[in-house]
């Protein structure tokens, strides 16, 4: 089993610390492959009981090619409706709020009614580069990164504006509310033609008041995407490039938890159950695993 490497500055030295796979590996619990294409975010709505899974389609991560969909599953892998909403084209992060799935999709954000699969709102995102996740504060503000643009939106009412801008975001993709605190899951600086960066990101947390930033993680640990909650104070985070899902202590120590191909995307994690769902982007196929053991 691999292990996770991530860089410390201790002084002007940069070094290099593997840290260690969790003990015990999580067990698989199902996985779906048939008919899922390029999967990008897996959300659970509390209010229906509902997986909803962005699938980016054959065009790509850019590809205005309207093939993106977004599936509906249970917590036990059970497809309720492949298909449930279509039509989009290169669909990522979601969050519901108010009865209206918000997803993420290049530049534009699209709202969608949960009732009934509709179309409630598009608004287009003026100078969006690379639209990638999705939250909602706790007054209904929808949020949405732009990792190209190292930026964040806000959609309050029908307006959309940047609540922060920067490299000092480092370029965020994943995003996380928790009561007044937006947790970023930076993908890292200077994005190279491959994705890969020269500067590897970090777990940050952004006060949505003062909008002061902190890391939660000093040093550089990886080109992250998704970020959720563990239920025990601290975060689960991806990390896109080399394929791992992460542990990330409210100290900011970071341990693997999983070791998987390249492409691990936008996870859901369930704590009471103690189940995490992972898109696995680049594998065509969604996995669900039991952290029983792993996370404590």
């Amino acid at each position: 089993m691999k292990t996770h490497r991530t860089l410390l500055l201790i002084g002007s030295a940069i070094v290099t610390l593997v840290l260690p796979a969790t003990a015990k590996a999580p067990k698989v619990l199902w996985e779906l492959s048939k008919g899922i294409k390029a999967p990008e975010s897996a959300y659970f709505d509390k209010k229906t009981g509902n997986i909803y899974l962005s699938q980016v389609g054959e065009g790509g991560g850019l590809g205005k090619d309207g093939d993106g969909v977004i599936s509906v599953l249970k917590p036990d892998g059970t497809v309720v409706n492949p298909r449930w909403f279509s039509g989009l084209n290169a669909p990522k992060g979601l969050r519901s709020a108010g009865g209206i799935l918000w997803v993420a999709d290049i530049d534009r954000l699209v709202g969608i009614s949960i009732e009934n699969a509709t179309t409630h709102a598009i608004h287009e995102v003026t100078g969006a580069k690379f639209l990638n996740d999705v939250a909602v504060t706790e007054r209904g503000s929808v949020l949405v990164s732009d990792m190209l643009a190292s930026t964040i939106y806000a959609l309050q009412g029908e307006k959309v504006s940047k609540v922060a801008s920067g490299v000092e975001l480092d370029s965020p993709n994943g995003l996380l509310v928790d009561g007044g605190t937006l947790y970023l899951a930076g993908w890292g600086r200077e994005i190279q033609d491959n994705f890969t960066t020269l500067t590897l990101g970090r777990l940050l947390a952004l006060d949505l008041r003062t909008r002061k930033i902190q890391p939660v993680t000093k040093a550089p640990v990886g080109n992250l995407d998704g970020v959720e909650l563990d239920g025990k104070g601290g975060f689960l985070v991806t990390d896109w490039i080399e394929g791992a899902v992460l542990h990330i202590t409210a100290k900011g120590v970071v341990t693997s938890v999983l070791d998987l191909p390249k492409g691990s995307a936008d996870i859901a994690y369930l704590p009471g159950k103690k189940l995490l769902i992972v898109p696995q982007m680049l594998e065509n196929k969604v996995t669900a695993y039991d952290l029983s053991g792993v996370i404590k």
